[in-house]
């Protein structure tokens, strides 16, 4: 393809530049900007939560104290550690993967209306089945490990993966597919370097949504396996009414939740100038 076609599309994306000092002063000022609200309103929601629990005299066993979950989270936090590793571990085995079949798909549907008309409604069928009945069929089939809760965390995120992507794929302007076909690119360099680039925030926008379901799917699935994960560190406290614990593990399972969500806003903010929130 033309140098000229290439240069235009590496407007998408940040060019490399000398950070001054000045640009450093801004980009903490607006880090600050971004940080200081939520937690302003986290440690007031943390006040109200402990007032509450201490002028209504709650028992512990019913609605634990923020400290009680502090410490119930600094004596088991190797434990959930380990725990967080294997949700973690799925969740992003069938992130992975579902963004890949979801990116697969796109793809065919956006050459072939054959493909849209075969595929689409699978892809919405999958979605709208309830989580919590299918659980049991791809348990009953492919064991409890971790393929087979990954393979339940793929059934969440195929659908965002995939109607993103192809909206992206499908929504590339006019003018720049004349351009790469004026220049005499092929399918395949007019795909890579005209589509892809044209679709990625779209697929960004589809990988917060999935980033979010795989750590759902995981824990979905521990609540069925009652194997390992936070998922079944929740269900196995609850059950035994270690209150504070259970409190404690979702602290971790938010953090992990959290922590997935970021990974496509990095990737976002590397790319893009002014990402969206």
């Amino acid at each position: 393809m033309a140098d000229g076609q290439r240069d235009s599309h590496r407007r998408w994306y940040r060019t490399p530049s000398i950070v001054s000092p000045s640009t450093v002063r801004d980009r903490l000022v607006a880090a600050g900007r971004r940080v200081v609200p939520p937690a302003v309103v986290f440690a007031a929601l943390l006040v109200a939560w402990h007032a509450a629990v201490v002028v209504a005299d709650v028992p512990t066993l019913i609605l634990p104290s923020p400290v009680d979950v502090a410490t119930a989270l600094a004596e088991t936090y190797p434990t959930l550690l380990g725990d967080a590793a294997v949700t973690g571990l799925t969740a992003a085995t069938g992130l992975i993967a579902g963004g890949a079949v979801g990116f697969v798909l796109a793809f065919a549907m956006t050459y072939s209306r054959t493909a849209t008309r075969t595929v689409l409604p699978y892809v919405v069928a999958l979605r709208i089945a309830p989580l919590i009945a299918v659980a049991p069929l791809l348990f009953l089939w492919f064991g409890r490990g971790i393929p087979a809760r990954a393979l339940l965390v793929v059934s969440l995120t195929v659908f965002p993966m995939t109607i993103a992507t192809l909206d992206g794929l499908r929504r590339t302007p006019t003018r720049y597919l004349d351009l790469a076909d004026s220049v005499g690119a092929s399918r395949a360099e007019t795909f890579l370097l005209v589509r892809v680039p044209a679709a990625a925030p779209s697929v960004v926008a589809g990988g917060k949504i999935a980033a979010t379901l795989a750590v759902v799917g995981s824990v979905v699935a521990e609540f069925v396996t009652y194997d390992a994960g936070l998922g079944y560190r929740v269900f196995e406290t609850a059950t035994y009414l270690r209150t504070a614990e259970t409190y404690a593990a979702l602290v971790v399972l938010s953090g992990l939740g959290i922590g997935f969500y970021l990974v496509p806003v990095g990737v976002e903010r590397l790319l893009w100038e002014d990402p969206t929130p």
